[in-house]
């Protein structure tokens, strides 16, 4: 097999951007239809179409350590991004220098949850990726770490917490964002890993899935 030119550092860089892109639009409350939910329920279903495809071509080892590797600077840049922008909105530089409660939940909760819906999702995703149904692994390993991440999350980030509307509604809005994050990736991102998956057959000119155990 040809050796794969697509470095792990792109990955890493992915899953990093989606971190600090779902934690400060998980602050947009969004309604539709009646129906409370957030902009981050649209963003953060892109992770683990990253993560499966990872599983997928540089094996379970190596997705884990992207996982990890992403997890610090993710957060990181999560709590200065979302202070900068709380609730959505810039608040200005000098409020960097004001300890925010509501963000810093948001920015533990994220830790907590992309840890254990990212295991879980490679776990069930590597036990699996071998079956000749391929839609298969990135269903099972979508609905179950989807299921772990966001209920871990939205518990953390605001059961109790200070901001009356999401610590009111957040089982309402978990419930909203798992169902929504399983609908997209039934029929989006399932789709989309199919294409994903032939492109990278044919980028690492091999004749098969098979191949790819190999």
């Amino acid at each position: 097999m040809a050796t794969f030119t697509f470095p792990l550092y792109k990955l890493w860089f992915f899953h990093i951007f989606i971190i600090v892109l779902s934690n400060y639009a998980v602050q947009i409350p969004l309604n539709i239809a009646g129906i409370n939910t957030t902009v981050g329920t649209f963003t953060y279903p892109f992770i683990f179409l990253t993560t499966d495809l990872t599983v997928r071509i540089f094996r379970q080892r190596n997705a884990r350590k992207v996982v990890f590797l992403a997890t610090m600077p993710g957060l990181i840049l999560s709590y200065f991004i979302g202070t900068l922008f709380e609730h959505g909105t810039f608040q200005g530089f000098s409020n960097l220098s004001n300890f925010s409660v509501f963000v810093f939940r948001i920015t533990l909760a994220s830790l907590t949850a992309y840890l254990a819906g990212q295991l879980a999702d490679i776990l069930v995703f590597q036990k699996l990726r071998q079956n000749r149904k391929w839609w298969l692994a990135p269903i099972c390993s979508s609905v179950f770490g989807n299921l772990i991440d966001t209920y871990i999350f939205f518990a953390v980030a605001f059961m109790n917490g200070p901001d009356a509307f999401m610590a009111e509604n957040f089982v309402e809005i978990a419930t909203v964002d798992y169902l929504v994050k399983i609908v997209a990736n039934l029929s989006i991102f399932v789709p989309a890993y199919g294409m994903l998956l032939n492109y990278l057959i044919k980028k690492l000119n091999v004749n098969s899935f098979d191949e790819l155990h190999k």
